[in-house]
């Protein structure tokens, strides 16, 4: 089924007009309508106001820079981030995953590579949601409604991103099921990702820091040297 193109709007923050002009080009021939910032905190506002499908934000801006907004935006929101980097800067990369972005892509870049990259996430955001409408998991006092991206602890909303959600609900619903580094960044992200599996351990230690208490009843388990495993403590499944 094809992802509804019209009407997604793709907000970039990046302080280079240049940069608006050529990713303008293509979005525009995709049906998507581009909102532009131009420095950090235009970015916060333009996300608050105008309600975004997807940001797209530059790490070196005036004022506030892309890391401080990533964070802002992820207070409330599990808006989809894929963050701009200059060539190189590994601890940015790092970072930027850490505070909650989706992806990264490194600069200088083609537009086509950003168009790639924002229509795999918005497609996987499609699929997910035209999926199973039972998509609704409960593992002991965890509650993972897919129809809604939305995570529940104890009873209590999470906030989670959809890179988050979506791996703890490809773990949760594969109980003791071991999940290599590289099967969860081709099935979840949709493409190679450049084989960075630092992206996945990112998403999985800040699931763990918001999620993994003792006493839930399950846990994520590091399987070293392959990937991941969720594992229930004797009948916790729901």
């Amino acid at each position: 089924m094809e992802e509804n193109r019209s009407g997604y709007r793709i907000l970039v923050a990046d302080d280079d007009p240049n940069v608006h002009q050529s990713l303008n080009a293509y979005f525009r021939r995709e049906g998507y309508q581009m909102i532009s910032a131009y420095d950090g905190n235009q970015a916060v506002e333009q996300v608050h106001r105008l309600r975004p499908d997807i940001a797209i934000l530059d790490i070196m801006m005036p004022g506030m820079d892309g890391l401080m907004v990533c964070r802002e935006i992820r207070k409330e929101s599990n808006l989809p981030i894929i963050m701009l980097t200059a060539k190189g800067e590994e601890f940015d990369k790092l970072l930027g995953l850490e505070m909650g972005a989706d992806d990264y892509i490194t600069k200088p870049f083609s537009p086509r590579e950003v168009l790639a990259r924002v229509k795999a996430v918005l497609r996987r955001m499609h699929e997910m949601k035209s999926e199973d409408k039972s998509a609704h998991l409960v593992v002991g006092n965890l509650d993972i409604d897919m129809n809604a991206f939305t995570v529940k602890l104890d009873g209590q909303p999470v906030p989670c991103t959809p890179k988050e959600t979506e791996i703890l609900w490809t773990l949760a619903s594969n109980p003791g099921m071991v999940f290599s580094r590289e099967h969860l960044l081709q099935s979840i992200w949709g493409y190679d990702f450049l084989g960075d599996t630092r992206a996945v351990d990112s998403h999985i230690k800040r699931i763990r820091a918001k999620l993994c208490n003792e006493g839930n009843g399950w846990d994520i388990k590091t399987v070293w040297g392959i990937g991941y495993r969720f594992e229930v403590e004797g009948g916790a499944r729901g």
